[in-house]
């Protein structure tokens, strides 16, 4: 098994008259990279911010941090050289919006990013399973995409334990409710990257919170190399 825990604060739940140096505020306080949830109002009904912003803020918080772009966005194809050249390193787009996958990922590894694929709570995981060999991370989403602060969704850990079962070192996220709360039941189901908005953002202590989060996975992929 080749994948680690890492956790991931989704920028989304931060003030964002203040993205900089939240950013920062994260990464100081252990993040492991940086969740920017890029929505387009078509294929989820919220706008968020695209590829000018990255750039920005990749120009404050310099090349060191990782960016994991989930593109929320009905034509992801049309996005992949924008976010390349703002300085994205994984460009994540969701399975549903796209018709020919394979040629969205060979664009993106063209344009030197990792390759991320998505996919709703309404879509079977089998139905990812074809380009899991091809892809650098899969996405299970715990809540429908499109808002902050829903419900994490505990039906979709069969997802993250096929994954994990078929394809032992895949990076897999889940995203969505993700919190001390229920940060157990994704780390056993198999996950080891972790998307946290509020949990983290609205934390006294983020620092402890990411903490958590890293240990309960950390303890979790242990356990599974040892029942092995």
């Amino acid at each position: 098994m080749s994948y680690t825990a890492k956790i991931g604060p989704s920028i989304l739940n931060s003030d964002l008259a203040c993205l900089g140096s939240e950013c920062i505020q994260m990464l100081d306080c252990g993040a492991d990279y940086l969740h920017l949830d890029v929505m387009d109002g078509h294929f989820v009904p919220n706008i968020t911010f695209g590829h000018p912003v990255v750039e920005c803020l990749r120009k404050q918080l310099g090349q060191g941090p990782f960016f994991d772009m989930h593109m929320m966005v009905s034509r992801p194809e049309q996005w992949v050289k924008p976010m390349a050249a703002a300085g994205a390193n994984q460009y994540t787009f969701h399975l549903e919006a796209t018709v020919n996958a394979g040629a969205l990922i060979k664009d993106i590894r063209e344009n030197g990013m990792k390759v991320g694929l998505a996919i709703k709570p309404g879509t079977t995981v089998e139905e990812l399973g074809p380009w899991a060999g091809q892809i650098d991370m899969a996405l299970v989403m715990t809540v429908e995409p499109g808002f902050g602060g829903q419900k994490f969704m505990e039906d979709m850990m069969p997802k993250v334990n096929w994954l994990r079962t078929q394809f032992p070192s895949l990076d897999i996220e889940v995203d969505g409710g993700v919190g001390p709360d229920t940060i157990h039941k994704c780390a056993e189901a198999g996950a080891n990257m972790i998307v946290s908005g509020s949990a983290i953002m609205k934390s006294d202590d983020p620092r402890s919170v990411i903490n958590l989060l890293r240990n309960v996975c950390v303890e979790a992929i242990q356990k599974r190399s040892l029942d092995r």
